[in-house]
């Protein structure tokens, strides 16, 4: 079976309770991945993700890094989102989001086709698009322009997420 690629944060996760750690300077990083297990659920995800399982094996692909491996696998599984790999940035990885998602992408080619990427970040689509990956953007969690700007350096310009 091919794979279906689902982004994590903003995609079936809602993690606009945790962007104020991330307007301040300096940032809080620490607390904005220990808030993660909190995150509720993005029901219009879910739906995806569930649509999706049905005909393709899932594969998680985030850019959270590899140290919350543990807490959104049990996130995963405490909403009972269907089984699928978890794939994550590597830590230490600060590349934007954009780079990381499609090297990540080319990697899982090589086992099996990719037949969608659902992710929520503009940027990371246009680059998987360009690349030649079909993409189904994740546009149904609402944000106000400063939520908007704190993701969008969050994952292009810190590389964090």
């Amino acid at each position: 079976m091919p794979y279906a690629a689902v982004d994590v944060d903003g995609v079936l996760a809602d993690v606009r309770h945790r962007l104020p750690h991330l307007q301040h300077r300096p940032k809080d990083w620490d607390a904005f991945f220990a808030a993660a297990p909190d995150d509720p659920l993005l029901p219009e995800g879910e739906a995806v993700a569930r649509r999706l399982a049905e005909d393709h094996r899932i594969v998680y692909l985030t850019g959270r890094p590899e140290r919350c491996r543990r807490d959104t696998e049990a996130w995963l599984q405490q909403h009972g989102l269907p089984e699928g790999r978890l794939v994550m940035r590597r830590q230490g990885d600060r590349r934007p989001a954009r780079v990381t998602k499609v090297e990540l992408l080319r990697r899982l080619i090589q086992e099996a086709p990719v037949d969608v990427l659902v992710d929520d970040d503009v940027e990371v689509l246009e680059a998987a698009r360009t690349a030649g990956f079909a993409v189904l953007p994740a546009d149904w969690m609402p944000r106000a322009l400063d939520e908007q700007l704190t993701l969008a350096d969050a994952q292009q310009t810190e590389g964090r997420t």
